[in-house]
């Protein structure tokens, strides 16, 4: 740490401490001039403060510029942030835009602990497929109930205004992952200002954030803006994250907007920063084939190496084997039933018919499978994507059809394929090439309301224990019942002292409840911490249940 940064976090330390005074506890200074929180009871909050200069006008498509306003008034922390402008898939009805451009904030929620002076910090990402979801749909009540650490939530851009990429140094994509590289930079060297320990800073995230952090992980200076990583129901190997064919999809949604057939990426680039952004977010609806289908048509690439600033330029799995990443503790996670929210859409009506999509499924299992599980663009050949259809239908359901009696096992393959076989992988390569330690856990306890409940209207149907079942218990989500059953109050206080004691550890120690992670580093064997609701239980695989 350099003399100026180490001036800087002491003032903030100072400042943090005088902020606590009980005549204003609300007023934090920054370099940006003063703002004003909220007293919410049990914790204060300092909502929707700005780490980057608005990504619009000439920086949109832009790796984010650090904010360097100053503020003249004291500035306003107490409005929720904003949704970043998206195409929502849990927006009701064939208009599904929602958000603003102008939307990468940071909100901070400190729990009123008066045993603690300083406390830990936990930098929280949000899922959505990198596509929707917003801050704000995270919870923070159960967190501050308890009052074990400060949590940051952060804000990104998402879709194409996040990710739209022609793969080449004019438009290389990848801008929401470089907000939160941003956003986490901001933390570390602005966090002690809220009494936050700069040196115990937990990232986590869940679905597309739990991809995002295993991603911020795989830059080899991660170790400089976070102590330990979790990743749950989502790592960089999901076959969902990082995306093939994004030139093409940048092409056409410039042809969708009106740029026409543009010449170049660089007249692309352009004339998409002439269209307004709710042309360019609208568009989304142009490449989903049906439903919300494929559920994250822009997402992160591999940039080339000439790109500007660029984020990633190896495939993970690359950078995994090359040692270079940051070498901290992490923790990568999945449900048994993670794909009961990618199945569960094909319970749909189809076009009000009477008929479902999963019945309409079996017409066009060929057409929509590389769709529905992300590797239409893997495939070099139309006959290589068709036998691989083939195989993996005969693999689940053999010759019977598509059917509500058999939807388990078509649930069961959307869990191995979009989560399950590649959290093993990930795991395979940190514990061969990595240094610190590598913890999982398979967590089995179903939510009475769950996000397959909520997308299909249905009870009728056991979808088990579905993605999202075990981080919601953490941070509330409408998706998921808001009363917890006492098994599910236990777990949800078991979680949030486990990213506690994670974010203080100095030696990446991971417990839950009365249970000590085993490390999978050097390990024959997976070492797996298997969940429910009856408790926790080490257990040893070669592959993964």
């Amino acid at each position: 740490m350099n003399c100026v940064r180490l001036c800087f976090v002491l003032s903030c330390l100072w400042l943090s401490s005088s902020a606590a005074d009980p005549d204003d506890p609300l007023l934090v200074e920054l370099p940006q001039g003063k703002l004003r929180g909220r007293d919410n009871g049990n914790y204060y909050s300092y909502e929707s403060i700005p780490y980057a200069e608005p990504p619009i006008g000439d920086l949109r498509f832009e790796a984010p510029q650090a904010y360097a306003q100053k503020w003249t008034d004291t500035f306003d922390a107490t409005q929720p942030p904003v949704v970043c402008l998206q195409w929502d898939q849990f927006t009701q009805g064939d208009n599904k835009l929602a958000g603003e451009e102008d939307c990468l904030t940071v909100s901070i929620y400190r729990p009123k602990n008066s045993s603690r002076k300083s406390f830990p910090v936990v930098a929280h990402i949000h899922g959505g497929a990198f596509m929707f979801g917003a801050a704000a749909q995270n919870g923070h009540e159960n967190v501050m109930r308890e009052g074990k650490f400060i949590l940051v939530k952060i804000s990104y851009r998402l879709g194409p205004l996040g990710f739209a990429s022609t793969g080449d140094a004019d438009l290389p994509g990848n801008y929401g992952l470089k907000d939160q590289r941003l956003a986490l930079q901001w933390i570390k060297q602005h966090i002690a200002c809220f009494g936050g320990e700069p040196e115990n800073i937990l990232l986590v995230g869940h679905s597309a954030g739990g991809a995002s952090v295993h991603l911020q992980m795989l830059r080899e200076d991660f170790s400089q803006l976070a102590k330990a990583a979790i990743s749950f129901s989502g790592n960089a190997l999901d076959p969902w994250v990082v995306l093939q064919g994004g030139r093409g999809r940048a092409f056409e949604l410039g042809r969708i907007v009106g740029c026409g057939l543009a010449a170049d990426s660089a007249a692309l680039k352009k004339c998409l920063k002439s269209k307004t952004a709710s042309e360019i977010v609208t568009a989304v609806r142009s490449f989903l084939i049906f439903s919300y289908v494929p559920f994250a048509p822009f997402g992160p690439v591999v940039e080339p190496l000439d790109a500007p600033e660029p984020f990633l330029t190896q495939d993970p799995r690359d950078v995994i084997k090359s040692g270079k990443f940051g070498q901290v503790p992490w923790a990568v996670t999945y449900v048994t039933e993670d794909g009961g929210y990618n199945a569960a859409l094909l319970l749909e009506d189809a076009n009000k018919s009477g008929k479902t999509l999963l019945e309409e499924l079996n017409d066009r299992w060929f057409d929509w499978a590389p769709y529905l599980l992300f590797y239409r663009d893997s495939k070099k050949t139309i006959k290589e994507m068709d036998d691989y259809s083939r195989k993996i239908r005969q693999e689940y359901v053999g010759d019977l059809p598509f059917s509500t009696q058999n939807y388990w096992e078509l649930q069961q393959l959307f869990t191995d394929i979009l989560f399950k076989n590649s959290t093993q992988d990930a795991l395979d390569l940190h514990r061969t090439y990595g240094s610190s330690p590598a913890y999982a856990f398979v967590y089995d306890n179903p939510a009475d309301r769950g996000i397959a409940q909520f997308l299909t209207k249905r009870r009728d149907i056991n979808f088990g224990t579905v993605h999202g079942d075990d981080y919601f218990l953490i941070f509330e989500n409408v998706v998921r019942d808001a009363q917890l059953r006492p098994d599910e109050e236990r777990i949800s206080r078991n979680f949030i002292n486990m990213l506690a004691d994670f974010a203080l550890s100095d030696k990446g120690t991971l417990t839950f409840g009365e249970c000590v992670f085993q490390d999978n580093v050097g390990s024959e064997k997976f070492n797996l911490l298997a969940i429910d609701r009856n408790g926790c239980e080490n257990k040893q695989y070669a592959e993964f249940p």
